[in-house]
């Protein structure tokens, strides 16, 4: 057993006393900010919350409180594929750690259970599914447990941006083991999710104390943050191609898989680049492969879904580049917090298109599914599963229901699960998952959790808006992250983004009154040729080319036809892109890109779009015109 200072609540030793822990087990000269504080609370015995952000150090928290303690602290992780690596690091240390989830056999997960029951390890990760198993919650009533630490704890929220059904089980296990101080670890969660962190772990409910909140290290000022509008993909891969450039190592976040793939190969393709491709859809052994190839270095770039990152040590990343706009302030910080961990500087640059946004609209629409998709689920499940479990994939369950929608099909399981409705066991390395109806479960239970949904949509849809508003904010970007999660820290001029800067400041500027009157006429010309053109045919419009096939479609009759004669065709293309960069002007999704106006689009053709701004394109230079020449002969 490794040794410890045994304390079982009351004084936490001195700081001095502290450090000298810190030196022993973890080599370090110093804490860093916001890590003795919440280590000497939950010593003296009480429950903590605390939000640092990636890379700041949280884990050590929680494994030099666990040294200090006289007896076993659990760890509750999602992050099956890094446990491993944690304990194994751990061991390195001379600290007994083990760690029990679906990749343990039968035979030595009994073998870990009987060790954990002896006390002979200091700390053992548990993945939040083991919490299902009624035997594994009662052996916890024999077991001394010094803390239990729920990491990444914002999972247990449903307010949070990555809430994990499996989570709820703690609730019921806490009974278990009475009187055990709680750390709850996240590197991100706002006010909302922090309130819901605590109460769904019984934390400030008799009788439990209210916890100690901490919140330390967001500002990351080594991170430089800056968003680029980018009306086209040709427009994202230049500033991909200049980053690979100039920065050389880091990743690429994109929205989708499909899109994972397309970026992917066009980086491989145009930079030469090996990148490596991370996705949801791979398998398990895939995905691990190409996170350790990453972390190896095999590759200086990777291509990821938000499927990757959790864990992720690699401290020399350069770059983290978001192709799509994030769906929250929250995932925003915690992946482009994966850059720079060495404390040198990292360039964090959001490419945004305002059609963008639709993706992550779609992404709401499915974490929340409508009562009646909920319902039409609970039908069938019951059909099927009366005579026992059934194991297939969620894809299945989707056709069956009709619903093209597999995110909405997936929360709709969550729901039914929040309800105690059903149980549902995701199969080591597959796709499928088992689901079982739970016996005596009372249906009326569905219906309570509507309001709850109805209220996370709404929440949800204002995560998102907080991160347009981080797009169009005017100052400091590091401010605005601060001020989000509640981090007291000063960031008034970073020096550190596109609005602080040296040199660096955005050419966004309000219109003058003659531009207004062009893009009003430009908008007009748009929305009077009712998304059934390309922006070429718009130019023409505008400029009045003597193209015949504008008469023969009748577009030579438009009230805007000519407005715009004497500007150049390319300075009209430009305000096009930066009018649909703004979210004025919309394509459409396929190889066609017509173009038409978009709700945002009237408001500002009305001048009714507070703070609106547009790059204005510079005009271009031209020659001087030659005299004609004078014929001879």
């Amino acid at each position: 057993m490794t040794d410890c200072i045994p304390l079982s609540g009351g004084p936490a030793p001195d700081e001095t006393a502290l450090r000298a822990a810190l030196g022993r087990w973890f080599s370090h000269a110093d804490f860093r900010e916001g890590q003795m504080a919440a280590i000497r609370e939950s010593l003296a015995g009480r429950d903590v919350v605390l939000v640092m952000p990636t890379g700041s150090g949280k884990s050590l928290c929680y494994q030099l409180t666990a040294l200090l303690l006289p007896h076993t602290t659990l760890v509750i992780s999602p992050l099956i594929a890094l446990m491993k690596d944690q304990v194994d690091a751990l061991e390195r240390r001379g600290i007994a750690a083990t760690f029990l989830n679906s990749s343990v056999d039968a035979e030595e997960m009994a073998s870990r259970l009987a060790r954990l029951r002896a006390g002979r390890f200091k700390l053992v990760y548990i993945a939040p599914e083991r919490f299902r198993n009624a035997r594994f919650v009662e052996a916890l009533a024999q077991t001394p447990i010094s803390l239990l630490t729920v990491d990444e704890a914002h999972c247990i929220s449903q307010w949070g941006h990555d809430f994990r059904p499996d989570y709820l089980n703690l609730r019921h296990a806490l009974g278990q083991i009475p009187g055990v101080r709680i750390m709850a670890v996240t590197a991100t969660a706002t006010p909302d999710v922090r309130e819901d962190i605590s109460t769904q772990l019984l934390l400030g409910v008799a009788p439990r104390a209210a916890p100690a909140v901490h919140i330390h290290g967001f500002s990351r000022p080594n991170l430089h943050l800056s968003v680029t509008r980018t009306p086209t993909h040709a427009a994202k891969l230049d500033r991909v191609r200049a980053c690979i450039r100039a920065h050389r190592t880091g990743i690429v976040y994109v929205a989708t898989r499909r899109q994972a793939e397309r970026v992917c190969t066009l980086i491989r393709d145009t930079c030469g680049t090996p990148a490596l491709l991370y996705h949801g859809a791979l398998s398990d052994d895939e995905r691990a492969r190409v996170q350790d190839a990453f972390i190896a270095a095999e590759s200086p770039v990777i291509v990821a879904t938000n499927a990757f990152g959790m864990g992720v040590d690699r401290n020399n990343i350069r770059f983290v580049i978001h192709w799509d706009v994030p769906g929250s302030v929250e995932a925003y910080y915690q992946e482009v917090g994966r850059s720079g961990r060495d404390g040198q500087p990292a360039w964090c640059e959001l490419l945004f298109n305002y059609a963008d946004v639709r993706t992550q609209q779609f992404f709401v629409d499915g974490a929340n599914p409508s009562p009646a998709l909920i319902l039409s689920i609970w039908d069938h499940v019951k059909r099927h599963c009366a005579n026992g479990p059934q194991c297939q994939s969620l894809e299945a369950w989707a056709s069956a229901v009709g619903q093209k929608n597999d995110m909405a099909v997936r929360a709709a399981f969550a729901v039914l699960e929040r309800a105690h409705l059903i149980r549902r066991e995701q199969e080591p390395g597959m796709r499928a998952a088992t689901t079982a109806l739970i016996p005596g479960a009372d249906p009326a239970a569905l219906k309570l959790q509507f309001e709850g949904l109805r209220i996370k949509a709404e929440r949800d849809d204002r995560r998102l808006q907080a991160m347009l508003r981080f797009v169009d904010h005017p100052g400091c970007r590091h401010a605005y992250i601060l001020s989000y999660f509640g981090d007291t820290a000063e960031a008034a001029v970073c020096g550190g983004c596109d609005r602080c800067a040296p040199g660096m400041a955005s050419t966004l500027a309000p219109p003058t009154e003659q531009q207004w009157l062009v893009i009003q006429k430009i908008l007009s010309c748009v929305g009077r040729m009712q998304g059934r053109f390309g922006v070429r045919r718009v130019i023409q419009v505008l400029r009045a080319d003597s193209d015949p096939t504008l008469g023969e479609r009748g577009l030579d009759t438009l009230s805007t036809f000519g407005l715009l004669r004497d500007l150049p065709a390319t300075e009209i293309a430009a305000l096009i892109d930066a009018l649909a960069a703004d979210g004025s002007i919309a394509f459409s999704a396929d190889d066609y890109r017509l173009i038409s106006l978009t709700p945002r689009g009237i408001r500002v053709v009305r001048r009714d779009a507070p703070g609106f701004r547009i790059v204005w394109p510079a005009p271009k230079r031209t020659r001087a015109a030659r005299p004609p020449r004078r014929r001879t002969g």
